[in-house]
């Protein structure tokens, strides 16, 4: 799987650049699917598409800073989207599938946060079927239009058809984002057939129903209305090149600011993120004229990458392991650089970007383990790996022949707001939930240097250990870890990370972790006789009736 894509490859998507608005079809190339056995018909998306979609949003906030409206539309008759692919979810594997979802998840979150990290609103204009994760792609825009005629509804029948559950937040949006009454949210996701007109407006589940005749033109109308509105700060965007990566044969990846280095034996990657390889941009205009070149952008892009490389091409690595080296008052001077001139266009969007990466770390089902050696680069937004990571272990001292600075982490104000969890909460919050009196200590520590034994009395890292502890305990430690059940520390792992309040994005992937991932292996879905096996035949699933 390669996650990396560009207009000129769309098969899938295509744009119509209008100014302040810009129009987004849906056009699936129903030959284009990723997996041999299906046919991508009636705009039915599996991860080939959502790949194209996330690339065409991402490029959206960076190359075109000049649009505030997205509409989101189908060029296709008589159909919004049909939802994921039926075919292709009952012939995939379940860590596909359910990898499959939380990366489409994770799209929906990016454009449906649009509106509030960057001024882009996104508006779902809806004529045709729009069912199950079509629904789910117009839930995620801010703004649902549908026309009125006989042929277009919302649905979600995921539970009727499939005996599975709308699994990109379908049912969490209904209820949380659009509020919609519990037993009327009931016989919606009852309903094969959906809800369509002054019902669907009424229940809720869209914002406005227009005459047919009048769609396209109130459609039009109201993206400019919504754009006049807007006080997004624009610009002349940037271009997203192509990576600079190259791949080996055990399946390692270098970049060029970032390392990943496979260990297929011991079941583990180890990611080293390198500090800065330039000076601070003298000003906002010349971080402009580094276009996608800049330390933090391009490293924000390759980190990315690399973790949707191993989340879906290195099943089987339980473990990843964070690194980094360099300059930490480097990393400081970037990053204050772009705290100071957050008003910027392109400034945000990298700092939104950021965040958006470190929540992708935080929903990584894998052992997420940082280690804080000599020479090390944790300060700032860096120091969140540590406090995103399961556990950290942190060097302690001088190291016998190595002479690199001794190891400490650096807070900085990025660390007290900017680079929020799923929850709402900082890392720093989330960590300290029981004694919040600790994280306004750590703010009188902002800029300090900590070495190991103040980073160990404020709690910042697991374990400290010297040279002489240093290789065995965190060998041991690996080795230890690496042989749990990966079912089992998927569980603990999504359990623990996300102390705190709820809100509708934690329940969204706190339900796929554990509904959605336990009904995509029971066969009343998946067996032999399952629906998702049976759809199209004519034949209902055969259910096992037994309520667990």
């Amino acid at each position: 799987m390669d996650f990396q894509t560009d207009p000129s490859r769309y098969r899938h998507w295509r744009v119509e650049y209008d100014g302040a608005v810009a129009n987004l079809f849906m056009d699936v190339d129903e030959n284009a699917g990723l997996f041999d056995g299906y046919q991508l018909k009636l705009n039915s998306y599996d991860l080939g598409v959502d790949i194209e979609l996330a690339d065409v949003v991402q490029r959206m906030r960076f190359e075109h800073p000049e649009v505030k409206v997205v509409v989101m539309r189908s060029a296709k008759d008589k159909v919004f989207c049909a939802g994921a692919n039926i075919r292709m979810l009952g012939g995939a594997s379940h860590a596909h599938k359910v990898n499959f979802c939380k990366f489409t998840n994770e799209t929906r979150n990016t454009f449906e946060a649009a509106e509030a990290d960057s001024g882009q609103k996104y508006i779902a204009a809806v004529k045709g079927a729009c069912a199950g994760g079509g629904y789910e792609l117009a839930l995620a825009c801010n703004h649902i239009m549908l026309t009125d005629d006989s042929a277009s509804a919302v649905s979600l029948p995921e539970v009727p058809l499939l005996a599975v559950l709308p699994g990109t937040g379908g049912l969490t949006r209904v209820t949380d984002k659009r509020k919609v009454r519990r037993d009327l949210a009931d016989v919606f996701c009852t309903l094969e057939e959906g809800v369509k007109g002054k019902r669907a407006k009424d229940w809720r589940l869209v914002d406005e129903v227009i005459a047919n005749s009048k769609f396209d033109e109130t459609v039009a109308e109201r993206a400019r209305e919504f754009a006049a509105a807007s006080d997004k700060a624009t610009g002349t965007g940037i271009s997203l090149t192509p990576l600079n990566r190259s791949f080996a044969e055990d399946g390692s990846i270098h970049y060029s600011l970032v390392e990943v280095a496979v260990d297929a034996e011991g079941r583990k990657a180890t990611i080293t993120l390198n500090g800065p390889d330039q000076d601070v941009p003298a000003s906002v205009e010349a971080l402009h004229a580094q276009g996608d070149q800049g330390w933090m952008l391009r490293l924000a892009r390759e980190f990315d990458d690399a973790i949707l490389q191993l989340r879906l091409n290195e099943m089987e690595l339980g473990l990843v392991v964070f690194r980094t080296q360099g300059d930490a008052q480097a990393v400081l001077a970037h990053e204050a650089f772009l705290l100071a001139n957050k008003s910027d266009w392109l400034v945000n969007e990298i700092l939104t970007y950021w965040k958006r990466v470190l929540k992708r770390v935080d929903m990584t089902a894998r052992s997420l383990v940082a280690l804080v050696e000599n020479g090390s680069c944790f300060a700032g937004f860096l120091a969140e790996l540590l406090w995103a990571s399961d556990r950290a272990y942190m060097m302690e001292g001088e190291f016998d022949g190595d002479n690199r600075p001794v190891a400490t982490v650096t807070l900085s104000q990025a660390n007290f707001g900017p680079f929020p969890m799923g929850n709402d909460l900082t890392r720093l919050q989330t960590r300290f939930l029981g004694e919040p009196e600790t994280v306004d200590t750590l703010q009188g520590k902002i800029g300090e240097a900590l070495e190991s034994d103040a980073a160990m009395e404020l709690g910042l890292v697991t374990e400290a250990y010297d040279d002489i502890d240093w290789e065995d305990e965190i060998r041991i430690f690996m080795e230890e870890r690496a042989s749990f059940s990966p079912d089992a520390m998927t569980g603990m792992e999504a359990n623990l990370r996300f102390a705190g309040p709820e809100t509708m994005e934690t329940r969204i992937f706190g339900r796929l972790t554990a509904w959605q991932n336990w009904i995509f292996i029971r066969p009343n879905a998946t067996g032999p006789d399952g629906a998702l096996q049976r759809y199209g035949s004519g034949v209902r699933g055969d259910y096992n009736m037994q309520r667990v």
